[in-house]
């Protein structure tokens, strides 16, 4: 009897160590479809055994879809060889090559994902990944062609969708050995999904896509500049915007040579109405870079705010911290309309002097003109009525000057 029992036990044990694969992981071998494949896979991957169940199903996935990005892609470099032979090409599918791609780095990643797991016995031995690796490597790298193929036709979907992926898997160690190659177009791929992004009000990833952009010395600028317009857009509390506010206080103090940073947090501290931390952190700003065009500007800004309170303005000092900040960047218009508005406000005070104030508005509006050149749709700054002003003061009301700028007015 106990020669029975023990090998009743070793039959169980040797069933339990070769156990063949389950049926719902049959039915997903036994799909030679893509599409067939993957809806059984959906439709059977809870009653799988284990994750290397699941691992394999993927893996069976996967490569049925390189079977049809590999033929493909082969049709593509025939036709390479065909135009330098200028012989025959033969017909390319290309949604189904960039579409096959895609989703042979979808499934693999899951593959990769559960081959990863341990097994039953605590232990990491994956059975997939190894020979999943350059195949998965070479079609994320197709999602780049895939995406500014979308691109050119102006379809968002696609763009984020396949840029999307390319860039979802930026850091994916599997990916390592391609990193250097994809150095001279990574920047610009996810600055641009990040603006696709944006517009498709995918927010988070417009920011995540931004943040990979800054990675990009050269792109660095622009992508920080929509990260946060994208996060300012996006305030909706006064709780949101004092977040905010610390947050860009923060990065200001760990590198205040940020141009980018230094202009948002000034903005957010005055729509705050926070005079003195502006104040403050303008001075700052000026006494290690004195010729800091955006300190020059907040500073001009406040300062033209404070006198025009005053009971006795002196618009002096602001129209000299104009005239500097102007120096050093000749076409912001917005400098120049508040440059002609203070001198326009300095000659208002005067008083029985008609010429010292006709030199005054003479003055204003050499630079109220320039900013009308530079910005005529007064998309950045409203010079209209402070060039009105000089008009009228100088030309008087029948002027064609003075009436041409009026109609643009009450436009």
């Amino acid at each position: 009897m106990k020669k029975i029992m023990l090998a009743a036990l070793m039959m169980l044990g040797t069933s339990a160590a070769f156990a063949g694969d389950s049926e719902p992981l049959k039915a997903v071998l036994g799909a030679k479809d893509y599409e067939q494949a993957v809806q059984l896979l959906n439709q059977n991957l809870n009653q799988m055994a284990n994750a290397s169940e699941k691992a394999k199903a993927y893996d069976h996935v996967t490569k049925l879809a390189l079977n049809t990005f590999d033929k493909q892609n082969a049709i593509q470099t025939a036709n390479i060889q065909a135009q330098i032979t200028k012989s025959k090409e033969q017909p390319l599918d290309t949604v189904a090559f960039y579409e096959s791609a895609y989703n042979a780095l979808v499934n693999g990643m899951e593959c990769v994902k559960y081959d990863a797991e341990p097994n039953e016995k605590g232990k990491v031995k994956p059975k997939f990944t190894d020979g999943l690796k350059s195949q998965l490597a070479n079609a994320r790298l197709t999602l780049v062609n895939a995406g500014n193929y979308y691109a050119q036709k102006s379809n968002q979907e696609g763009v984020l969708k396949y840029w999307g992926a390319f860039l979802d898997t930026d850091n994916n160690p599997l990916f390592a050995s391609t990193k250097e190659g994809e150095k001279q177009y990574l920047g610009q791929v996810a600055y641009y999904t990040a603006l696709y992004a944006g517009q498709a009000k995918q927010y988070d990833k417009a920011e995540k896509y931004a943040d990979i952009a800054m990675a990009d010395t050269a792109m660095r600028k622009q992508a920080e500049s929509f990260k946060y317009a994208v996060a300012r857009m996006n305030l909706k509390t006064t709780a949101d915007s004092l977040a905010f506010t610390n947050k860009l206080r923060a990065a200001f103090d760990a590198d205040p040579s940020n141009e980018t940073v230094f202009g948002l947090l000034c903005d957010m501290y005055n729509g705050m109405n926070k005079t003195e931390e502006v104040s403050k952190l303008v001075d700052e700003k000026l006494a290690t870079d004195p010729n800091n065009f955006t300190a020059l500007a907040t500073k001009g800004r406040l300062l033209l705010d404070k006198e025009a309170k005053s009971a006795k303005p002196n618009y002096d000092e602001c129209i000299n911290l104009y005239k500097k900040a102007v120096g050093i960047n000749p076409k912001n218009s917005v400098a120049l309309t508040f440059l002609g508005f203070a001198i326009n406000s300095k000659a208002q005070l005067i008083n029985n002097n008609i010429n010292a104030q006709k030199t005054l508005y003479n003055e204003s509006m050499d630079y109220l003109e320039q900013a009308r050149d530079v910005d005529p749709n007064r998309e950045q700054s409203n010079w209209a009525y402070p060039l009105y002003q000089c008009y009228y003061a100088l030309y008087g009301s029948d002027d064609s000057r003075t009436q041409g700028i009026q109609k643009l007015i009450q436009k």
